[in-house]
């Protein structure tokens, strides 16, 4: 048994876990201080080891994931139970539906063979739910748990007595020379709710991944710089603060500090969602798995662990994951009436048959009573919602939409706002050449021409984007006779005999370059959300380029459809407030949120639900990792970072926003369909159970028989199965 506690820090707790809270440790990324285990559906059950959640019976997992959990034992073990009898569930099927008619052996050697097929399947692989079903009872907390260890139990207990020891039943029970048995329905539904606890956790497997990703990023080992200036790598759990660390080009960033020498452009998007490398000198902050990118420098260590900001990161990643209302405690309370009705009806058939039934009536007080719990069994309803979901995602993911679990599906129609991030969502997320402005005698082909000759010694992806544009145009580069960077200001040089310098105004008064005439042209194109150079040559302003992040060019029409569907569109961004301003108004986006910070975005969210709505957060990169939790529905681009991918549970896999009002119509037709097949269910029951209670006996002289029941149970699934497969054919497409 589970020695389950209770603690009244579930809902929003702080960061890390109370108690034993797990201290995220660098390098091997363990978690220190022994592992907290929660369930999904009520986080307010938290325990120090493994085990099932006594309320609802579902798999505890660690609050907050490591490298190290690769496997998940429960997840093997179901898989191995499932294949390894299956084949007898098929048989066993098989030899019910068409045993009598192949005639192969006898009625009553039938039923021993089933017996033996069906054995394992019951008793090795459906025992975790007999566990949980019971685990179910001594907690009082009926679950589906509940009724399928009743239901599967009866069958199976009945069908033992009905072939060990027939004698026991009257003659009416008798039929095509052997008592009913029911052994294909505890090994099929066995089988089936295997499958189905695989396919969960695998779908739960891969909220921890979000964490995972965000885990892998951080480099393993940390360059210090000794008091004698001896250099050594160290383990980065080694790492303190106020340790002296070099970072060399192409090098991780490994914790939060500030620049004490050198220069470098540093590649901050993975985190502040920024398109373009930032210029760092002595006395800038670096963050902790940023990407140095072209120079040397020398940082002071000033945060480490679980205090960089990634580590906060990965903890409110994991915090919002925890803290979202499970759709599924809905299902939980009417599972625990749905189980008390049924057992009810089956402890009232047994003693109505027993006390006013014909002779024997106990017996018939029995096999009727089992009866109802077999027809209970929700065979059909189990099959009910992830039918519709199988088909749905299917569909889906012909169309570049992959939704990752059913709450996605069922939470996306009731979405009514869109917190979208600009940098990779709305715009390209990669700078592209804009326009070249030229001063008087030049051109704006030989402006990018100069320029781009010149830049062919840089790395900076800036250099990259004019580079590209000039090749694209054809023009023809001269080879740079000599190049230099000025760090974190712009580049000079020597081509075809004439001096050139590119960047910034900085670089123009070092080198005592007039801007003036193009002033007021480098500001209209910094107000569009533009970076913008001035290259001279000779001493002479020759022109402006800028590179910017461009627009997408399916965002309008995608913006269009999804303030026609009735959604509110807030931008929230890490860029600056300028840019921000700039292409939100070239979008027509009213709310724009410019420099926010990932902790910022996920206020947002929280505020916006506060207030009563229900959000959607569109985003790609790891600054968008807690929004894209914390969220209703989180919405990643596939041509995002991973983290994101990982911590939403959509992803459109071509980066294309107009696959969000499409998969809002897949969830409205989804979520009908689930209702329909789940009307089917209960339809059955309703009919089934009474059936199976005697009820029609006095008028009819009916008593539920093998026969009826299982065409009652296979009509049931052929009709919940056909009607998810109506999803298929269903054209399904915006304003359609």
């Amino acid at each position: 048994m589970n020695h389950t506690h209770h603690t009244h820090a579930s809902h929003g707790t702080g960061t890390a876990a109370p108690g034993a809270a797990a201290e995220i440790s660098h390098g091997d990324t363990a978690v220190t201080g022994g592992a907290i285990y929660t369930c999904p559906m009520h986080p307010q059950i938290r325990q120090d080891h493994p085990g099932t959640c006594p309320i609802c019976g579902m798999t505890l997992e660690p609050v907050m994931p490591s490298l190290e959990d690769d496997d998940n034992p429960e997840l093997a073990s179901f898989t191995r139970r499932f294949w390894w009898t299956l084949p007898l569930t098929v048989v066993v099927t098989a030899l019910a539906m068409f045993g009598h008619q192949l005639g192969w052996f006898g009625m009553a050697t039938q039923s021993w063979i089933e017996l033996v097929l069906s054995l394992p399947v019951v008793l090795w692989a459906g025992w975790p739910f007999f566990v949980r079903g019971a685990q179910s009872v001594i907690h009082r907390s009926p679950n589906m748990w509940t009724l399928i260890g009743l239901g599967t139990g009866a069958a199976f207990a009945y069908s033992v007595v009905a072939t060990v020891a027939p004698g026991v039943f009257p003659d009416s029970f008798v039929s095509m020379g052997r008592v009913a048995v029911y052994f294909e329905a505890a090994a099929v539904i066995i089988s089936l709710t295997l499958l189905g606890q695989m396919l969960e956790l695998k779908a739960r497997s891969q909220t921890s991944a979000a964490i995972k990703s965000l885990l892998g990023l951080v480099p393993k080992t940390a360059r210090r710089i000794q008091s004698d200036g001896t250099e050594e790598d160290v383990p980065l759990t080694h790492v303190h603060v106020g340790d002296s660390l070099r970072v060399r080009p192409g090098e991780k960033v490994p914790v939060d500090g500030v620049v004490t020498e050198g220069s470098s452009a540093v590649d901050e998007s993975m985190l502040t969602g920024e398109p373009l490398p930032v210029s760092k000198r002595p006395g800038d902050k670096l963050i902790g798995a940023t990407l140095n990118t072209s120079g040397a420098l020398v940082m002071r260590s000033e945060r480490v662990g679980a205090q960089t900001m990634l580590s906060q990161i990965v903890q409110m990643v994991a915090q919002a994951q925890r803290s979202k209302a499970p759709m599924q405690r809905m299902a939980d309370q009417v599972a625990g009436w749905f189980v008390m009705a049924v057992v009810a009806i089956a402890v009232l058939t047994f003693f109505g048959w027993g006390f006013f039934g014909p002779q024997p009536s106990w017996v018939y007080g029995l096999i009727n009573a089992v009866a109802v719990l077999i027809i209970a069994c929700p065979c059909a309803l189990g099959l009910a919602t992830p039918m519709s979901i199988m088909v749905a995602t299917g569909k889906a993911a012909g169309q570049g939409i992959l939704f990752r679990d059913a709450a996605a599906i069922e939470h996306l129609r009731k979405v009514d706002v869109l917190i979208v991030d600009k940098t990779g969502t709305l715009t390209a997320g990669k700078p592209a050449f804009d326009r070249a402005v030229p001063a008087a005698g030049f051109s704006a082909d030989e402006v990018l021409r100069l320029a781009a000759s010149l830049d062919q010694g840089s790395e900076h992806p800036l250099a990259e984007a004019i580079v590209s544009a000039a090749r694209e145009r054809g023009l023809s580069l001269d080879k740079p006779e000599s190049f230099e960077s000025a760090s974190g200001i712009g580049v000079s040089g020597r081509v075809a005999g004439r001096a050139l310098a590119l960047g910034n105004t900085a670089l123009m008064a070092q080198a005592g370059v007039a801007v003036d005439t193009l002033l007021s042209q480098a500001e209209a194109l910094r107000a569009e959300g533009a970076s913008v150079m001035h290259l001279a040559v000779d001493g002479q302003l020759a022109g402006l380029l800028a590179v910017a992040d461009p627009v997408k060019a399916s965002t309008p029409e995608a913006l269009a459809a999804l303030k026609a569907a009735g959604l509110r569109v807030i931008m929230a961004t890490g860029d600056g407030q300028t840019t921000a301003k700039a292409v939100a108004a070239r979008l027509g986006i009213d709310e724009v949120h410019g420099e926010v910070k990932p902790a910022d975005k996920l206020v947002l969210v929280k505020r916006l639900q506060g207030e009563g709505h229900v959000v959607a957060m569109a985003g790609d990169g790891i600054n968008d990792a807690p929004a894209l939790a914390q969220a209703d529905v989180g919405i990643a681009m596939g041509t995002g970072t991973d983290v994101a991918m990982n911590s939403a549970q959509i992803t459109l896999v071509k980066g294309d926003l107009r696959g969000i009002a499409q998969a809002r119509i897949i969830s409205q037709a989804t979520i009908a369909n689930m209702k329909q097949n789940l009307g089917f269910a209960f339809i059955y029951n309703a009919l089934g159970v009474p059936l199976a209670a005697g009820l029609l006996y006095p008028f009819t002289g009916w008593l539920l028989s093998p026969m009826i029941a299982a065409l009652a149970m296979s009509l049931s699934s052929v009709s919940v199965i056909s009607n998810a497969l109506r999803l298929r054919a269903q054209r399904l497409r915006p304003n359609a």
